[in-house]
């Protein structure tokens, strides 16, 4: 028995855009049909020449909890994803208290998002200084890979490991067969920027775009590679900002190593050149870099040195974001955009001719593929889940805060107009939200 059919001349499936109608069963596709082929008596949802996409799959979301909640959390977090077309998310094994770097505080993570969650949420796990013998057991219990920083990641309770750890880690994860997210800067760089910084004009968005060089993430990437080689575990760079290591990336790609990268919204959106002074809300790292590197990003992602796109939604309180005192240097780092990125990325993606075709390779299909989803979640396929975005790619929206649903509206897309918008988001066939509201807040698993 069909449950339901959603349908429309213009739907994403099988690397195509075409007519086509998706026969949904027991939360599963079951299949995708020619736009005419209904079963009789089956309900049909039509949404004429609205686009359908696979729910956005999202790896990189700070969601705080327990511990941070006051900076965002499950229920909220959830339901903005919701809200932006996202069914699926990854949440970042650190900002919460305890970090998810033992069984014990990943049973506390699991236990806190129980019955909060508005779309399917999995979760990594993080390798810190002293927790390789925790990764196997992390891994027994559910966690889909593991993050590391390699310089100071902001929060004491999550420690950066060197070389020395990776070489001892990274053998451990290729047996495991689970990938490491690294957060690709080293702090020898930034070490020296910050001495010949130390008199200059916090309150300047030159200052901090100084303060995290471009030989920060080389370097990083370098010994990344040598260690990704050396061990062949599977290693993957996340939020990469710096165009000048581009080729670094290409390069063990072409040696078939099995390296993968991500950028993210704000980087393929925003310039250095327009962030004003003070605008603490721009503030992340990597930092957001000039003109010309962000159309070496785009660059980079249409020609797959750049696998996909992920949000790389980190909030806090607005008081750390210090946006009062527009202090560069004290603000918390990170951008917060988790419900918008979708149009975001759509909105230059069409600017320069790419497709929807291409925007679901980079924001489902790839993101799907590092969490180990591919086959359920990313593509709309007989056997996947039923996770839907029904999207207006020619609409228009404006980032007002009453349409923000993040717990705090601090973000540095306000105010801008963004192309395409969401008319609807179902989660393994049910209808989640409709025309910007969520019509259920609970019925995300863990996955």
């Amino acid at each position: 028995m069909i449950d339901l059919v959603v349908r429309s001349r213009r739907v994403v499936s099988g690397g195509d855009l075409a007519p086509a109608a998706i026969h949904i069963s027991g939360g599963r596709i079951v299949a995708v049909t020619p736009w005419a082929d209904v079963p009789a008596g089956a309900r049909i949802d039509d949404v004429g020449e609205l686009a359908v996409l696979p729910g956005i799959v999202d790896t990189h979301v700070h969601l705080n909890e327990p511990g941070r909640t006051e900076w965002e959390g499950f229920s909220t977090a959830t339901r903005a994803a919701a809200i932006g077309g996202v069914t699926t998310l990854v949440d970042m094994p650190l900002n919460s208290i305890p970090p998810t770097t033992t069984r014990e505080a990943f049973a506390a993570k699991r236990a806190a998002a129980r019955g909060q969650c508005s779309v399917d949420v999995g979760f990594w796990g993080g390798v810190v200084p002293g927790n390789a013998g925790e990764l196997a057991g992390l891994v027994a219990d559910g966690v889909r890979g593991f993050k590391c920083f390699l310089v100071d990641s902001g929060v004491e309770e999550f420690g950066w490991v060197g070389e020395q750890h990776l070489a001892i880690a990274m053998p451990i994860l290729a047996g495991l067969d689970r990938p490491l997210l690294v957060h690709a800067e080293v702090a020898g760089p930034i070490d020296a920027a910050a001495k010949r910084l130390a008199d200059a004009d916090p309150h300047e968005y030159a200052t901090y775009l100084a303060s995290r060089p471009e030989g920060a993430e080389e370097q990083a990437i370098a010994m990344v590679t040598g260690l990704c080689r050396a061990t062949n575990a599977r290693t993957h760079i996340v939020h990469h900002s710096a165009a000048s290591a581009l080729g670094l990336l290409a390069a063990a790609k072409a040696q078939g190593l099995p390296l993968t990268a991500e950028t993210c919204p704000h980087y393929l959106h925003f310039v250095a050149e327009a962030i004003p002074d003070g605008a603490t809300a721009f503030k992340c790292a990597p930092p957001i870099r000039d003109a010309a590197n962000r159309e070496a990003l785009w660059k980079a992602l249409a020609a797959g040195t750049l696998d996909f796109v992920a949000s790389d939604h980190s909030p806090c309180t607005p008081a750390l974001k210090k946006l009062e005192e527009g202090d560069y240097m004290a603000a918390w780092g990170g951008v917060a955009g988790l419900q918008l990125a979708l149009s975001v990325v759509w909105t230059e993606a069409h600017a320069r001719g790419h497709s929807l075709v291409q925007l679901v390779r980079w924001m489902c299909e790839g993101p799907a593929r590092l969490a180990g989803l591919t086959g359920r979640k990313g593509a709309i396929s007989a056997g996947a889940d039923a996770d839907l975005v029904v999207f207006d790619d020619a609409g228009r929206s404006e980032v007002r805060p009453e349409t923000v649903h993040h717990r705090h509206k601090v973000t540095p897309y306000a105010g801008e107009t963004l192309r395409g918008a969401v008319h609807a988001t179902y989660l393994r066939g049910t209808k989640i939200v409709e025309g910007g509201r969520a019509l259920a807040t609970e019925l995300g698993a863990l996955l």
